[in-house]
């Protein structure tokens, strides 16, 4: 028997309960930028990771200590006083298909923007209007802004995304919930106080779609950004002020793996 409205907001609900919990850090990116206080650390380390954010999530946690290393544990300092010669240490620093190309472009807009701006909403907010019901506008000034040095590589675009392209967005996205929500549990950062958190959209991986599926709440067939849309607004219904709150709710039941699991949750 299909669940009402009410039911699956109350079944979310206690989902977010379950998963919304700082347990869940230290088998997470997140963990990376949570080992800084300092504001642009935790932007810098943030967006980077979120950025390397596909593959193995034991994968990705090593290969940012990794880059957290090479910046001497101390990546704001390093950005905004190294010089282009102590970038060659990067050089073996890989990451699947993001390579030293990629990463002296990371070090070269990061340095060019944090010697300009204090944080890195800025980059956002500057493209998004006062009645912006979602964060689109802002991420596509971010990507524009992103790319904005005159020697940006094309190479380097497929890793930063942009809803002009029809992308998920599900890492720029994922960054942006790190940056912005804040709640009682404290597992995001909630630094950010110029976009609202009810603007923000769903970062939809793998796990989080199917479960929107299974739960019925994408009809599109594609995965694309429209999809990212129509589940932020199927979610906004639960919760208007924090509809990417649900995120904890979708992500965690994905990653569950157990048999059926997606089966069961269609019904009873």
């Amino acid at each position: 028997m299909k669940r009402t409205s009410e039911e699956l907001m109350t079944y979310l609900d206690n989902l977010v309960e379950t998963y919304n919990k700082t347990s869940f850090i230290k088998d997470d990116p997140i963990s990376i930028p949570k080992k800084f206080r300092k504001k642009q650390d935790k932007e810098i380390m943030g967006f980077w990771v979120a950025m390397l954010s596909w593959g193995q999530r034991i994968t990705i946690i090593n290969k940012a200590n990794e880059l957290v290393k090479l910046m001497d544990n101390a990546p704001y300092d390093f950005i905004l006083n190294h010089e282009e010669k102590d970038r060659k240490i990067f050089a073996d620093f890989k990451h699947r298909t993001f390579q030293y190309t990629d990463t002296l472009y990371f070090l070269s807009f990061f340095q060019a923007y944090y010697k300009k701006h204090k944080s890195l909403e800025t980059a956002f907010t500057s493209g998004m209007h006062e009645d912006d019901v979602n964060v689109e506008n802002g991420i596509k000034q971010f990507h524009d802004t992103f790319f904005s040095l005159d020697y940006a590589p094309q190479r380097t675009r497929k890793h930063v995304s942009t809803p002009t392209r029809n992308s998920k967005c599900k890492r720029i996205n994922m960054f942006l919930r790190w940056m912005v929500r804040k709640d009682k549990n404290k597992v995001d950062f909630g630094i950010w106080k110029n976009i609202k958190t009810s603007q923000l959209l769903i970062p939809l991986d793998v796990h989080v779609e199917r479960v929107g599926r299974a739960l019925g709440l994408i009809e599109r067939k594609q995965n694309d950004w429209k999809t990212v849309l129509e589940l932020t607004e199927r979610l906004r219904e639960f919760c208007p002020e924090d509809p990417v709150k649900y995120d904890f709710a979708l992500f965690g039941l994905g990653v569950l793996k157990k048999k059926g699991v997606l089966e069961s949750i269609k019904n009873a």
